[in-house]
């Protein structure tokens, strides 16, 4: 329609598009499109399935990349462009959107990634994912992600960055992460993708 256009119009200028009637929110900025998928569903496996997050959560996140608590070239590019209505609108967009389900790809990894999932690693004081994340990977609204049927790609490079303190917007996540071992995290993050 008419107004999708001209959000689009706006959006090539490098400006985040305003919500008009009619015009969903992230669907009118052809950035957040190019990288996470018309509807928050992502293909790009280094890139988040966005789709069903939490909305508070989303908001926070691009709040986060405009400061250094969550350093990304490309997202903190655009969320210093966005305003608070802007911010608003690509949460209350995307949290409405159904995510697609994801799954599991290393047969070889599932139990180790489910076993950590449920009940964390003892010796090392990792607490259980699902703790935080629920046990169906749902998350906690305005508190813990929805991960589940994540990205494994995305899922590893995210614990990667809170253990090499690239990423510091969760302190729970920066004490947790930096226990964990590469094969560790590479088996929640399988898990993870199989949730529904």
């Amino acid at each position: 329609d008419a107004g999708y256009a001209a959000s689009q119009t706006r959006a090539e200028y490098g400006r985040p598009a305003r919500r008009t009637a009619g015009v969903d929110g992230a669907r009118g900025i052809v950035a957040c499109v190019s990288c996470h998928g018309a509807a928050g569903n992502s293909t790009i496996s280094v890139n988040p399935k966005l789709a069903g997050q939490h909305e508070a959560y989303v908001a926070k996140q691009l709040s986060d990349f405009a400061t250094p608590a969550r350093n990304n070239a490309v997202m903190t590019t655009f969320a210093k462009m966005m305003s608070a209505d802007d911010v608003k609108n690509v949460a209350a967009f995307l949290s409405a959107q159904k995510p697609k389900a994801g799954a599991a790809k290393n047969k070889d990894s599932i139990e180790l990634g489910k076993m950590i999932y449920r009940g964390g690693i003892a010796e090392k004081n990792v607490p259980a994912c699902a703790g935080c994340h629920s046990p169906n990977g749902a998350g906690i609204p305005a508190q813990f992600p929805r991960i589940a049927g994540q990205h494994q790609d995305y899922t590893v490079a995210q614990m990667a960055a809170f253990r090499n303190g690239d990423r510091k917007n969760s302190p729970q996540m920066l004490t947790i992460a930096k226990r964990m071992s590469d094969d560790e995290m590479k088996a929640v993050a399988d898990y993870v993708a199989g949730l529904k």
